[in-house]
């Protein structure tokens, strides 16, 4: 288990990380602190060369997440798989009760989603006046007009439309969604996963379209990962201590 305060993540011995937002008391919503655990936790199961398949899950039946918590706004973009975190290991979301904002984008960029009987998916952003933009995504996953049904009118999808769209691909009893989720990545962690990270490099690099919003905020990561570096600090360091630096790139 982690040491993380807002997510808990849980590895298992086949290859399996279970990633948790745990706020039960606040329908786990999206705080800043919360949004930059979970994107290390992704950046540290993408590194681990033993992780094969990640499920995403919020702590109770409730809420997946209640979404952005608007007294500690995080920048959502950091949370969110394949944006502020990327890996071409698969990711699947176990999602029961209500999925909002943000929370609804955190899911759509999973790669494959079971819900709960009870879960909605809900973008209040056009009643609110505030949107990240990557709800955009939205339209790759959904029939046209039902995502802007969605995102425009802010209609709430609910498991069983959502599965009949094609939009999660299993729907469960309420408490049984993660168990269904990690069902399925035991599965994905018997398999090849250069196979899984090949394929899954070809779609989301080349097949999915991606709108401005998340063209940005990939680059966010880049410049993110670079700070992070190595290299960075090394040539910081050496600045700093009169010398040459040594650069090993990373």
């Amino acid at each position: 288990m982690s040491n993380y305060e807002f997510i808990r993540v849980e590895n298992k011995d086949n290859g399996v990380s279970i990633i948790t937002l745990n706020r039960p008391d606040k329908k786990n919503a999206l705080n800043k602190k919360l949004i930059e655990e979970l994107q290390d936790a992704f950046i540290n199961f993408d590194r681990d060369d033993s992780r094969r398949a990640a499920v995403l899950t919020g702590a109770g039946d409730d809420a997946f997440s209640a979404g952005a918590d608007l007294k500690d706004m995080p920048e959502l973009w950091r949370g969110i798989p394949g944006v502020g975190s990327q890996t071409n290991k698969p990711v699947i979301a176990a999602v029961s009760g209500w999925c909002i904002g943000g929370a609804l984008v955190m899911a759509m960029m999973a790669d494959m989603i079971v819900a709960s009987e009870s879960a909605k998916f809900y973008y209040p952003e056009a009643k609110v006046g505030f949107t990240g933009g990557i709800i955009s995504g939205l339209v790759n996953r959904l029939p046209y007009h039902v995502a802007m049904e969605v995102i425009l009118l802010c209609r709430t999808l609910d498991a069983k439309r959502a599965y009949q769209l094609g939009f999660v691909n299993e729907v469960v009893p309420v408490g049984k969604q993660v168990e269904a989720a990690v069902a399925m990545a035991d599965e994905l962690a018997t398999m090849a996963p250069l196979v899984h990270s090949t394929l899954k490099g070809f779609i989301t690099d080349e097949v999915v379209k991606r709108g401005p919003s998340e063209q940005m905020a990939r680059t966010l990561y880049q410049l993110h990962m670079l700070e992070r570096s190595h290299d960075t600090q090394e040539g910081f360091k050496a600045f700093r201590e009169k010398r040459e630096p040594v650069f090993i790139g990373k």
